[in-house]
C-alpha cells in the first residue's frame, strides 16, 4: 500500500511540509523504546458532498490524555489540530480519508523525562482495516496486556506490539483476525477493535480494565441508546462468547464488522438479521451524515 507519495503533504511541528522531504530524529526515544501516542481517524464525504472529520475533538483531546498519561509534554491546541488536519486534506485532495496523529519524543536514549515533543499528522485513503466480509476469528494465544503494567486507557505507540504479534498469529494459521482475552481468561479486545456480542436481543461488551475504551464503542453505545438496543458491560469467557448469537468488531479504522465464526464455531444468527447489522447501518448513516 503507498501512503505517500513525492507530493503528500503533512502537517509536521506547525508547518505543512512534504512527507518524502520530512525527517525524525534516529534517537528519540520514540523510535528506540516506543514511547509515542498516536490516534487513528477517519473523515467522510457526507451525503452534501463536504468533507467531514469524525468526532475530530474526541480524537485529539484523547491524544492530550494519552500523551500526559505517559509524561510526553503536550502544548498542543485542539482546534489548532483540527485546522491543520482539514487543511491536509485539503491539499491531498482527500474526503474519505484515515487519519493518523502522532506525538514522539525528541532525541533522548535514557529513561529521564521529556521536556519537549513533537507533532505530525499524515492521511491517507484506506478501506476499511477488517474487510467487508464476515470475519473468521480465532482466540489468540497472546493476552492483553496487564493494567497494572501499562496505562491501558492510553493509545500508546508500544502496546500496539500486543497487537501485531496476535493478528500475525491469526493470519498465519488461516483466520482474518485475533480476539486476545485477558489475564482472568475473560474475552477483552481484538488487535484494534473493541468487540460486541448479541444474545437474546441483549448486547453485551467487556468493561474497561483491560481494553481500550474506544471511540467508536462509545458512539456505538450512543446508537445503541436511539434505537432502544440494551447494552451490558461485564466480565465474559470465551465459552459464553461462543454461544452468542452474532458478534461485530468495531473501531475507527474497522469501522462495524461482523464476524462469521470464531475458532470454528459458526454464529447462528444471519448477520442481515443481527442487532450489529442495524448499528453497521446507522453508523454509516452517522458519519457520511445521512438521514
Amino acid at each position: 500500500m503507498n501512503y505517500y507519495n513525492n507530493d503528500t503533504i503533512i502537517y509536521h511541528n506547525g508547518k505543512l511540509v512534504k512527507a518524502a522531504e520530512e525527517k525524525i530524529d534516529l534517537y528519540s526515544q520514540s523510535l528506540h523504546y516506543g514511547l509515542s501516542v498516536f490516534e487513528g481517524v477517519r473523515s467522510y464525504k457526507t451525503a452534501s458532498g463536504e468533507t467531514k472529520i469524525f468526532k475530530p475533538v474526541e480524537h485529539y483531546e484523547r491524544l492530550k490524555i494519552s500523551a500526559e498519561t505517559v509524561n510526553l509534554p503536550y502544548n498542543y491546541n485542539t482546534q489548532a489540530l483540527i485546522d491543520a488536519t482539514y487543511e491536509v486534506l485539503k491539499l491531498n485532495n482527500l474526503q474519505d480519508a484515515y487519519i493518523r496523529p502522532v506525538v514522539y519524543a525528541p532525541a533522548n536514549m535514557s529513561f529521564a523525562p521529556n521536556t519537549e515533543s513533537y507533532i505530525f499528522i499524515q492521511a491517507w485513503e484506506m478501506a476499511p482495516f477488517l474487510g467487508e466480509k464476515l470475519l473468521r476469528i480465532m482466540t489468540s494465544s497472546f493476552q492483553r496486556p496487564n493494567p497494572k503494567a501499562f496505562k491501558m486507557h492510553a493509545k500508546v505507540a508500544g502496546h500496539y506490539v500486543n497487537s501485531i504479534l496476535a493478528s500475525q498469529e491469526a493470519k498465519a494459521k488461516g483466520f482474518d483476525e485475533a480476539l486476545l482475552l485477558d489475564i482472568n481468561d475473560n474475552i477483552a479486545e481484538g488487535p484494534g477493535s473493541n468487540i460486541f456480542f448479541e444474545k437474546d436481543g441483549v448486547l453485551h461488551t467487556p468493561k474497561p480494565g483491560y481494553i481500550l475504551s474506544g471511540i467508536t464503542r462509545a458512539t456505538v453505545f450512543e446508537i445503541c441508546t436511539k434505537l432502544n438496543i440494551p447494552i451490558v458491560e461485564g466480565a465474559y469467557t470465551i465459552e459464553q462468547l461462543k454461544q452468542a448469537d452474532s458478534v461485530f468488531f468495531c473501531g475507527t479504522a474497522a469501522e462495524v464488522i461482523g464476524w462469521e465464526s470464531i475458532d470454528d464455531t459458526i454464529f447462528p444468527k444471519p448477520w442481515k438479521e443481527s442487532l450489529g447489522a442495524k448499528i453497521q447501518e446507522a453508523y454509516q448513516n452517522l458519519v457520511h451524515e445521512k438521514n
